[in-house]
């Protein structure tokens, strides 16, 4: 399979390729159903998804959903501003009825009795749930394979990692597998598998979207809306940002509709276009292409940038300690005599970062603080923050993990990390393509609790710089 550089060649009226939004407006006019966009979709799994492997289970009952979702529109009650979208799910999340597998052949195939808090909201909203998707072991690293499911592979080009830990999320968004797709974020999930995939990605800010059960980097991870437009993710957070009680950390409801605002454009926005996140993020040439073109295009929108610092503290030493930690405590609850089932490289860290003191993880956890606060004084010149995505574009889907530790601030997470631990929103925007025809992206964060001004930016970008559609073929 090659990339199409010149776009997909299938027909534009093809329910699958659509927004959530065009497909919203065709129902409001009854010129399409949901049971013929989720038909629609359905082919293209059974086309694609044989070696992209997208899912970990498929929804047997998501064309009787959809049948219910096309009853409401005919009769004039949408049930909610999601109803009849297709949309999925990644299997570190609950979705009752089906079993929480996290990637892992340690874990348990018995079917949750809840819903997660995101997909409640997208439940509640109409969406029709088309399955649950792939991830990394307990989403623990970026290359997207893990035991139980194998690998994941990019709709771009069959030999490319899609990325992770939302891997499935990223390879059923480029693949066209319905518009909306449920990612978790602890330090680049949702980002790293939108940027290798042509995706838009979005991290909010911590605590905007409830989460329960919390999962072992509940104090870095988000769940977000991985999408084709920037709409479409506004969209999709407007359903699944509503407070659940079940989350401790949860926010209060900001009842509003994100899309609101989103057109407003950047003229007079004050841009840092950062390099430093208290280290120097390795960065390929195109990457370097792909950033200074971004910042020419918000000049050219109206946005005055310039380079800044925003004077983090090294921030490899504060996340190396939070994901080791955290990886050494999800280790310890698993049986002994379970462990040799579990990736190679997820014990290598636990078993490296993970034998630290009390007083070294309080020492990491003073630093974030130190981190955040800086982001906060930035943030009091800057309204957004411009820096890239990812260090390469999408890397050989079979390459082994060799030295964790090292490939986090090398290969995979350098550029998204610092954001999970200021808790600030952080979106991921396709910005082109490189010379591979492989896709490469940019990354905006705001100020804490400013989603509004990631998505706004970020909305900008997308209408400055459309890339085309995966053609998997």
């Amino acid at each position: 399979m090659a990339a199409n550089s010149q776009g997909p060649t299938m027909s534009p009226t093809d329910p699958a390729l659509m927004s959530a939004e065009t497909l919203l407006g065709l129902y409001a006019r009854r010129a399409l159903s949901p049971v013929e966009v989720l038909q629609a979709v359905l082919r293209r799994v059974t086309l694609y998804n044989p070696w992209v492997n997208a899912f970990a289970a498929m929804n047997p009952r998501a064309l009787h959903q959809a049948g219910e979702s096309e009853a409401r529109w005919m009769a004039g009650r949408p049930m909610g501003l999601l109803d009849g979208v297709p949309a999925t799910v990644k299997d570190l999340l609950n979705l009752a009825g089906f079993p929480t597998r996290r990637g892992s052949k340690t874990t348990d195939a018995t079917p949750a009795t809840e819903d997660a808090p995101s997909v409640l909201g997208l439940k509640q909203a109409g969406a029709v749930i088309l399955g649950k998707t792939t991830t990394t072991e307990f989403g623990w690293k970026s290359p997207g394979d893990c035991p139980l499911h194998g690998i994941t592979r990019n709709p771009w080009n069959r030999e490319r990692t899609v990325g992770g830990s939302s891997s499935g999320a990223g390879a059923a968004g480029a693949a066209c597998f319905g518009p909306l797709h449920i990612g978790t974020d602890a330090g680049g999930s949702i980002r790293i598998p939108a940027a290798f995939c042509g995706l838009v990605g979005f991290k909010p800010s911590f605590g905007r979207v409830p989460q329960w059960p919390l999962g072992a980097f509940a104090s870095v991870a988000v769940a977000g809306p991985m999408t084709r437009t920037v709409r479409d993710a506004a969209l999709m957070f407007s359903a699944m940002a509503q407070h659940d009680l079940r989350d401790p950390f949860c926010l209060p409801d900001d009842a509003r509709d994100w899309r609101q605002g989103i057109e407003q454009g950047v003229a007079g926005m004050r841009v840092g276009l950062v390099r430093r996140l208290g280290f120097e993020p390795p960065l390929d040439a195109d990457g370097e292409a792909a950033l200074l073109g971004a910042a020419k295009l918000l000049e050219e929108a109206g946005a005055i940038v310039e380079e800044a610092d925003p004077g983090l503290p090294d921030t490899r030493a504060i996340f190396g300690r939070v994901w080791g930690v955290a990886l050494a405590r999800l280790v310890a609850t698993i049986p002994e005599e379970r462990r040799p089932l579990l990736d190679r490289g997820l014990e290598e860290v636990a078993e490296r970062e993970g034998g630290m003191s009390a007083v070294d993880f309080l020492g990491a956890e003073a630093l974030r603080i130190e981190a955040a606060h800086a982001m906060a004084r930035f943030h009091q010149r800057y309204d957004i923050l411009l820096t890239a995505c990812t260090p390469t574009a999408a890397f050989a889907a079979d390459q082994p993990t060799i030295r964790p530790t090292e490939a986090l601030w090398r290969d995979w997470a350098p550029w998204t990390f610092a954001f999970n631990l200021t808790r600030q929103p952080a979106i991921s925007v396709p910005i082109g393509l490189d010379e591979h025809g492989m896709p490469r992206a940019v990354q905006v964060a705001a100020a804490l609790y400013r989603d509004d001004l990631a998505l706004r930016a970020a909305r900008a970008l997308e209408q400055a710089a459309e890339v085309p559609l995966a053609d998997p073929r």
